[in-house]
């Protein structure tokens, strides 16, 4: 059994090329298991007891979640190793190992690794440093993109090239040496592609319907085709979104992006043919899962079908939005207040009509957004590099578009010029300047907000918004208004992305806008941001808002633009007057009326009636 440990052991990367005597003694502290399907090897919490290297089989790393449920983080095969910080320290485990299907492992204990050290540190110091490499690896803060698995790699890798060179790519990857370049050459944002799932969602659902279309016009075969579709649906599950790493700001209008999904879904493809990953013979990443495409048809046409989802997504949260705005608009339909233009004193009107006026102020913009997206249903799919459609089959386009629409469930259509519509970006430039407009009316509404709310002594303080956090590091009692101040600044990154879009669409150049990373990245996030502005604005602002009733009546008292009322009765002039005597003395405009007797009470009380002041009413008509 020795000896089997010995030549097994030889062949796992972490302890090929030790001395034979190393090589020795290090079998000997391993004993071969056989464990079932479903059988637990450690859970979270458990201090770490065991060093395992599987001889065959499957083992998955899981992460317990909230409401029982998991994620998966990464599945060891075959020569695969991990549990090796046991030979540091008996730290608990951050992660359970659930073994996926009946498995053989080489299993040493953190006890027998204490031994050996002990009895031949000669011995054990070049495993040790080995090992050390490897956690230090893992664990490196200098991979910014890297994605949650990284942590746990086995140190195999497999050597991949490109018309570059060759690369080593670890073999847990499944995007390959085009991604890895991507990594290395757009250390940008911090934010790669896998931020945006919707965006993943839309490239593989591209990168099935070209499969489809292709197989249809027997440009792929069955068994290959039915791979890649297979990979891209367990991506549209959720799965493998970790390995989509690349930076979505990014040079080559989008190629990085669109390899890194090629790679991926290649990879995975091999796997369910029964493959390992990097044997690209049997499905690669350009010829196979990108055949009679480019980046420039694919990278747009999947924006395109994001932008499509995420919208869906805006409209449902800008609805509800709209939808508690009018709930209080009813539920504040009593309370007169006073109008204000300029800042000054206007004419009486309803707290309720205030919250109606923002609710239909944003109800206007669900239009607008629909109907600058319905551009995004033209695309051209089938055009390859500049619309010209070179190394597509004249039959390609239309049934990839109809494999697109059958899976996306959007009423996508081939564009009339796919020269014109490859590297003309106004249907991004549109859809982002609705999302500023957005952008500017929630602004608006958030700056009228604050004003209502300020106070609570010496501001406006008609409504009091829900007490979020304390204000103050130094004032005890004060209490702003950060929901909409959160969302003001939401709305001014919004406007700044639609710069950037601006900026980046008159940037193209004859056959193609190469600037698209950067439209993607601008959209998608204001996207996102108004997305969660609208939900924090609604469930932790509006819906708790309450009116303070006596404050706007008082205003309303006080006020002298409720003379604007008596001007069809007593003239311009008449009330200009009044309103001057009443600026100077500080008497009310009920008590001057009165006092010149140039109305009786009963008239003035109707003409000054809540009533009759917040809605337009018959007035007399005088003919000459």
């Amino acid at each position: 059994m020795s000896y089997n440990a010995e030549t097994f052991l030889s062949e796992v990367s972490l302890f090929a090329g030790l001395s034979q005597e190393c090589l020795k003694w290090t079998a000997s502290v391993f004993s071969r298991v056989e464990v079932n399907k479903d059988q637990i090897l450690f859970e979270e919490g458990q201090p770490r007891q065991y060093f395992f290297v599987i001889e065959s089989g499957e083992v998955e790393l899981l992460r317990r979640l909230p409401a029982g449920r998991e994620i998966s983080m990464i599945t060891f095969r075959n020569h695969d190793f991990f549990g090796e910080s046991c030979l540091f320290d008996d730290a608990p485990h951050s992660t359970s190992a659930r073994v996926v299907r009946p498995t053989v492992l080489w299993r040493a204990s953190a006890s027998s690794w204490i031994e050996f050290s002990r009895k031949h540190p000669d011995l054990f110091l070049p495993l040790l440093s080995r090992v050390s490499k490897l956690i230090l690896n893992r664990t490196a803060v200098t991979a910014p993109f890297s994605d949650t698995a990284s942590r746990y790699l086995s140190g195999k890798t497999r050597r991949e090239h490109d018309f570059l060179g060759e690369r080593d790519v670890s073999d847990e990857h499944y995007y390959g040496i085009q991604t890895l370049r991507a990594l290395e050459n757009f250390s940008i944002s911090g934010v790669p592609i896998r931020h945006y799932p919707r965006l993943i969602h839309a490239l593989a659902m591209v990168k099935q319907a070209a499969a489809r279309a292709n197989c249809k016009i027997q440009m792929l075969s069955q068994p290959l085709a039915d791979a890649i579709e297979t990979a891209c649906r367990e991506i549209l599950d959720g799965k493998w979104h970790t390995h989509f790493v690349v930076d979505m700001i990014q040079g080559g209008a989008g190629t990085s992006t669109n390899m890194n999904a090629n790679e991926v879904i290649a990879n995975r493809a091999l796997e369910i043919l029964g493959k390992n990953r990097g044997e690209y013979d049997f499905c690669h990443p350009n010829n196979h899962v990108n055949l009679s495409q480019s980046t420039n048809d694919v990278y747009p046409t999947a924006l395109k079908l994001a932008i499509l989802n995420y919208n869906q997504i805006v409209i449902k949260d800008l609805q509800k939005l709209i939808d508690a705005f009018s709930k209080k608009a009813l539920e504040f339909s009593h309370i007169v207040k006073m109008g204000r233009t300029q800042l000054q004193d206007a004419v009486p009107m309803t707290l309720g009509q205030s919250f109606s006026a923002w609710s239909q102020i944003l109800q206007d913009e669900i239009d607008g957004l629909n109907r600058s997206s319905s551009q995004f249903l033209s695309i051209n799919l089938g055009g390859t590099a500049i619309g010209t459609g070179i190394n597509a089959d004249p039959d390609y386009p239309q049934f990839a578009v109809m494999a697109l629409r059958e899976i996306s469930g959007y009423d996508f259509v081939l564009a009339p010029n796919l020269v014109a519509n490859t590297q003309d970006t106004g249907s991004f430039l549109e859809y982002s300047n609705a999302l500023r407009r957005l952008g500017v009316k929630l602004s608006k509404i958030c700056n009228d907000l604050r004003l209502l709310s300020s106070g609570p002594r010496a501001g406006l303080g008609e409504i009091s918004l829900p007490e979020m956090q304390p204000g103050s590091s130094i004032m005890p009692g004060k209490v702003n208004p950060v929901i909409p101040e959160v969302v003001n600044q939401i709305a001014h990154k919004v406007i700044g992305n639609d710069l950037s879009v601006t900026l980046a669409s008159e940037a193209g150049q004859l056959e193609l806008n190469v600037m698209e990373p950067v439209i993607a990245q601008s959209i998608l996030e204001s996207m996102e941001m108004l997305i969660s502005g609208m939900s924090t604005l609604r469930i932790r602002c509006i819906e708790g808002i309450t009116a303070n009733e006596d404050v706007c009546r008082e205003f309303v008292r006080k006020s002298i633009g409720i003379v604007t009322a008596l001007v069809p009765v007593l003239g311009y002039e008449t009330c200009s007057k009044l309103a001057k005597e009443a600026q100077a003395t500080g008497k009310g405009l009920y008590e001057l009326v009165l006092e010149r007797r140039l109305l009786p009470e009963s008239e003035l009380q109707e003409l000054l009636s809540p009533e009759r002041m917040v809605n337009p009413v018959p007035l007399k008509r005088v003919l000459e």
